[in-house]
């Protein structure tokens, strides 16, 4: 089985998330796409996230259909670094090849996140081409690290059984959503 994971906040969800979900399954050639709703992202703000049960709801409203699932994975078994996720999921489910689905938007700060290293050489990596990233990922310090083990977007149907490291740039067209525009516009209503 392929599975795609999906990490984030999801604060809110929108379409520009599904449209990543989709994007992934269909040219990655997925089985199903796991939407792993963060309990609190160790990077932002605890005050500007609302509660997991309200962010899991809205995931759930989009992904929709057999090949999407939303999870409070990390809740349950109590990780906050996705390094740690990985970790565990691939103790739990040794014979699923997973494939870490992620922006663009979070491929140009990659390299904060705890264990990133850890993580490119654990799963194969999709990054799904978002507004305003475009250059900024492919020039980031992961891509110019992991450089020789991108993966042409042509070829991206195969990236789900190759080994680790290995990762492609999706380019698709591009869906402007943003969950913290969408905060910012609750905030001045």
């Amino acid at each position: 089985m392929k599975v795609g994971l999906f990490g984030g906040s999801f604060n809110p969800a929108h379409d520009g998330h599904l449209h990543l979900a989709e994007t992934a399954l269909n040219r990655l050639g997925l089985d199903r796409v796991v939407w792993l709703v963060s309990p609190q992202n160790p990077l932002k703000d605890s005050a500007h996230t609302a509660p997991l049960a309200e962010r899991m709801a809205g995931a759930r409203a989009l992904a929709t259909g057999p090949e999407m699932v939303v999870s409070d994975f990390e809740t349950r078994v109590g990780t906050t670094w996705t390094v740690d996720t990985l970790r565990a999921l691939q103790t739990r489910h040794p014979g699923v090849r997973f494939v870490w689905l992620m922006g663009s938007d979070n491929m140009a700060g990659f390299h904060r996140w705890r264990g990133w290293t850890d993580i490119m050489r654990a799963v194969p990596v999709a990054v799904i081409a978002r507004p305003g990233s475009l250059l900024e990922s492919r020039t980031s310090p992961a891509a110019a690290r992991f450089a020789s083990f991108r993966v042409p977007q042509e070829r991206a149907r195969m990236l789900p059984s190759m080994p680790a490291p290995a990762w492609t740039y999706l380019t698709a067209p591009l869906n402007a959503k943003s969950s913290t525009a969408i905060r910012a516009g609750r905030a001045g209503a």
